[in-house]
């Protein structure tokens, strides 16, 4: 590898909240060759969580299925274009990616793989880094820093927010944004609306969130009717909404995670994923691993709040093992408890 590379790829072929996790090691590989020109590789529908990255010179874009003629194409528009490619995960497409683009060659492996598949990865690669089980995907990433040999920088990155406010807002208010993806992230309605009379009970406003789409504006409908009004905003509308909100409340989402990044106090509902590896990364970096499940956990400026079951963490796709499956620890998880982190959080 050049001592000092001129052109770096990064790979983040994930979904929105594993690329905003990739941000650290963006950061790391931009203070370690401040004058390299850094480009990263990305599903065309996350680019949205890395707009205005100052780390960040060019994002390349690729659908999340492309066809065979547009892989290949873009393999010959980055065909040994960089001094170094760094695949921040182990899947064979961002690999390939990797091999094509890159000089020199960073990736992280599994021994999951099939023999064939491993032997094949450690020839494409110079370096390569080990996935490790129940390792915050913060921590894997910065792994590579690590066999780049360069200093870690383990701060989240956020988009750019826009110069506006996009909700008119008098006095104090708390961000809520109530819609995972997935159902078996999804806590009940009911325990929404107790959240959102408690906070207004602590003289906070309710601006209600979402991202665009049908699908998400019925759930908030149902989530939200008689209650208050919610708006489906973008990344850098919801950025300027945290910027100035006193709380932020919301479940295991991308949107969560860009709320502990921008420094905003955030309560976090968490089911059957493991927080050790998904826990939201707050300002400063975790002083200590997240435990696998407890009642209220904090770490700087982030609560997680699970219901801790004996099955917990059990990161399957909810209890009938399906992203339309509901979860019962969140089914079950009382709006006290999660109002009990809001007070610690306000105070």
């Amino acid at each position: 590898m050049a001592a000092s590379p001129s052109r770096i790829l990064i790979i983040s072929l994930r979904r929105i909240g594993d690329l905003l996790l990739t941000t650290p090691v963006i950061r790391s590989v931009r203070r370690a060759w401040p004058e390299a020109e850094i480009d990263v590789l990305v599903f065309d529908a996350t680019a949205g969580i890395i707009a205005g990255n100052p780390d960040i010179d060019h994002v390349l874009t690729m659908p999340q299925r492309p066809t065979a003629v547009e892989s290949l194409r873009l393999i010959r528009h980055v065909w040994r274009s960089y001094d170094v490619a760094v695949s921040t995960q182990s899947g064979d497409r961002p690999m390939v990616f990797a091999f094509a683009a890159g000089r020199h060659r960073i990736g992280v492996t599994t021994d999951t793989d099939p023999w064939l598949a491993r032997a094949l990865k450690r020839v494409a690669l110079h370096r390569a880094v080990p996935a490790a089980e129940k390792l915050h995907r913060v921590e894997q990433n910065l792994r590579l820093a690590d066999a780049l040999d360069i200093p870690r920088i383990p701060e989240l990155v956020c988009p750019a927010a826009a110069q506006a406010m996009p909700v008119a807002i008098n006095g104090k208010y708390a961000v809520v944004h109530a819609a995972p993806m997935f159902t078996y992230k999804e806590w009940t309605p009911d325990g929404w609306r107790a959240v959102a009379v408690g906070l207004a009970n602590r003289g906070l406003s309710i601006v209600a969130i979402g991202g665009p789409g049908e699908s998400e504006r019925r759930y908030l409908e149902n989530v939200w009717r008689g209650v208050c009004e919610f708006h489906q905003l973008e990344w850098p509308q919801t950025m300027k909404l945290l910027s100035g909100a006193r709380i932020y409340v919301g479940p295991d989402t991308s949107t969560t995670h860009l709320a502990a990044a921008a420094g905003c106090p955030t309560v976090a509902l968490f089911g059957p994923m493991d927080p050790r590896v998904w826990g939201p990364w707050p300002v400063g970096g975790l002083a200590a691993p997240w435990l696998a499940s407890g009642t209220v956990q904090n770490q700087g400026n982030v609560w997680i709040v699970q219901n801790p079951l004996p099955c917990m963490p059990c990161t399957f796709e909810g209890c009938e093992r399906n992203i339309r499956s509901r979860s019962v620890c969140l089914d079950e998880l009382k709006p006290e408890q999660v109002i009990t982190a809001i007070d610690q959080a306000l105070a």
